[in-house]
């Protein structure tokens, strides 16, 4: 074996090491952006919205509706044939008026399809400000992704906590794993947003007209 073979194992070693380092230092400070309270409980916003995929998303923005936090309730990424009323408890009083006050987004199936289609529904309702109904760990990635879709919209994450999602995550596998997925996949959308933009960019300087 040549000696010049001999330095890659090392360096290939160092290079994960210090990559496993970095995503091990990354987490950390992700786990400290997940929020552990709800910071505005008392703003009121002209639209609550939920993002679906967890407990508790649906029936807290529904309760907030009822509470009249919002002029109206939009859940992104329904699927399956559920109606609105459907979301209401049958108890509830003025039942039909607040089922009237929401809208069901049918098309979304990730967290950027719920940007887009929430942003659509924004506009087209020319919405200025939202209360941000997810839970607290996929809350960071959220925001990043509604801000970037429609960043002339105010947005107050309301965050829930679902009680398998332990607040200490490092006494528990099951909440650590989550949380490293979801840091995971914030790192993959942050780069997905890098890589937009540089290209998009990109194209819009080739398409500008040039001058001399």
């Amino acid at each position: 074996m040549s000696d010049l073979s001999r330095p890659f194992p090392k360096i290939a070693a160092t290079l994960v090491a210090l990559v496993a380092l970095s995503w091990s230092f990354g987490f950390i400070q992700f786990a400290r952006l997940v929020p552990t309270n709800i910071e505005n409980v008392s703003s009121h916003t002209d639209a609550i919205v939920v993002l679906t995929g967890g407990s508790e998303r649906i029936t807290t923005g529904v309760s907030l509706l009822a509470q009249g936090f919002g002029e109206r309730l939009f859940i992104s990424g329904v699927g399956g044939p559920v109606r609105p009323i459907d979301l209401t408890a049958p108890d509830l009083r003025d039942r039909e008026s607040l089922a009237a006050k929401i809208t069901l987004g049918s098309e979304a199936e990730d967290t950027p399809g719920n940007a887009q289609e929430t942003a659509q529904w924004v506009a087209r309702q020319n919405i200025a400000s939202i209360r941000l109904v997810t839970a607290a760990y996929h809350m960071p990635r959220s925001m990043r992704e509604l801000k970037r879709a429609m960043p002339a919209t105010l947005i107050i994450p309301h965050p829930v906590f679902p009680k398998h999602v332990k607040s200490d995550w490092w006494r528990y596998p099951g909440t650590a794993s989550l949380i490293a997925s979801e840091y995971t996949k914030y790192l993959f959308s942050g780069l997905r947003i890098w890589l937009s933009d540089i290209f998009g960019q990109s194209r819009d300087d080739a398409r500008r007209p040039v001058t001399l």
